[in-house]
């Protein structure tokens, strides 16, 4: 197997970094590239595993039998084997894993820092956190908020070298749709059932709202630990019938198209995609001002950013959408002409390989096309 950029991510699920793995693959040229990618924790329920391999893309993965020590031991062989010239860790935790497998190699390796770089480091694990945090090297961070969290730390752990690649999107899978004209206003909110992601002010915003006599239905997509608590907490508050959890779900355009709007009441993000593909279908979108939200969402323009703490902002900006269609179509309008400006795949992939050849990549494909320019009369 020949392989010029080889990738090592945690897993596969259907998480944002995932899916911003499959963009930058499905994307990037392979008449110049070779991609690899190997997963360090093999997971059946790994929902893009599947589809990168359909790209023609290998996918290699590590049992679950096996020990961190063994991963190690089996990466540092593999990239000796495949030399690749460029090893990129696209999840936090897997970034020492990289640095130690490309020592003594002519691979350049690559990091990355994803949501808050703090908080990256703390649910890593002491140690491991740590060594991900100086090694690689070179990293690059998918969001300004965990560039500057990265540069305001100190001490010995820290990356020498920190890029910014913002995530991407795929503008003909998210493209514009009207919004729905009749029936119950539907507000939706996608993201895992985590503590840190917030739901329950959600919950408590959707009582309030009721009390003041709006009439709305909340879909809530995902899943997680918290799924059966949330829908306690509805039927405690008496705000069940307001809202559906429809689990994970893979056809995200789908239910955006049948929305209104998207609330999004996160605690802690990077480059939250669901916002930018809300923006894209044509949606606006009420945030917390965390991560980059308050960069993608322009507030007042194409949506409201509240702080994070202020659960009456919350309420008063959903209600106002919910009663003001007209405000919802201007504000998607404009969400989705940023969406074109700045969102799309062409610039993910660019600014990535930009990177790599900052930090040391011969890109050999680069030199093929100047060398056919040349040649051409």
């Amino acid at each position: 197997m020949k392989c010029d950029l080889l990738y090592l991510v945690g897993q596969l699920g259907s998480g944002g970094l995932e899916r911003q793995l499959y963009y930058l693959l499905q994307t990037i040229n392979r008449k110049y590239h070779r991609p690899a990618v190997t997963v360090w924790n093999d997971c059946e329920n790994d929902v893009y595993t599947p589809q990168i391999r359909a790209l023609g893309v290998p996918v290699l993965s590590f049992p679950q039998t096996f020990s961190a020590s063994t991963k190690l031991i089996a990466f540092r062989r593999l990239v000796r084997e495949l030399q690749p010239a460029v090893a990129h860790s696209y999840s936090f935790y897997t970034n020492f894993a990289v640095h130690w497998a490309t020592r003594d190699t002519q691979t350049v390796a690559v990091g990355s820092v994803r949501g808050e770089f703090i908080r990256a480091k703390k649910e890593s694990g002491r140690w491991l956190g740590s060594l991900s945090a100086r090694w690689p090297r070179e990293q690059i961070c998918n969001s300004f908020s965990a560039l500057e969290d990265a540069r305001r730390s100190r001490g010995y752990f820290v990356p020498r070298r920190l890029s910014i690649v913002r995530n991407g999107l795929d503008l003909d899978r998210f493209h514009r749709v009207p919004l729905p004209v009749n029936g119950r206003v539907c507000i939706v909110g996608v993201g895992s059932l985590f503590s840190v992601k917030r739901w329950d002010r959600l919950v408590r915003a959707a009582l309030t709202l009721k009390q003041r006599g709006f009439n709305f239905l909340v879909r809530l997509v995902g899943d997680g630990p918290l799924r059966d608590s949330l829908r306690q907490q509805a039927q405690d508050m008496g705000v069940a019938d307001c809202f559906e959890f429809m689990g994970n779900r893979e056809d995200i355009p789908n239910l955006l198209a049948e929305a209104t709007f998207l609330v999004h009441t996160s605690d802690s993000e990077g480059c939250p995609n669901v916002v930018m593909e809300a923006m894209a279908c044509g949606r606006a979108v009420v945030a917390t001002g965390v991560g980059d939200i308050p960069l993608l969402v322009e507030n007042g323009k194409t949506g409201f950013v509240v702080p994070r703490s202020d659960e009456e902002a919350l309420v008063t900006h959903i209600g106002t959408l919910i009663s003001n269609q007209d405000l919802c179509h201007r504000m998607g309008n404009a969400g989705r002409i940023k969406a074109e400006q700045e969102f799309g795949l062409d610039r993910l992939v660019t600014e990535t390989l930009n990177v790599y050849r900052a930090v040391g990549w011969k890109d050999l494909s680069k030199d093929c096309l100047q060398r056919r320019a040349s040649d051409e009369p």
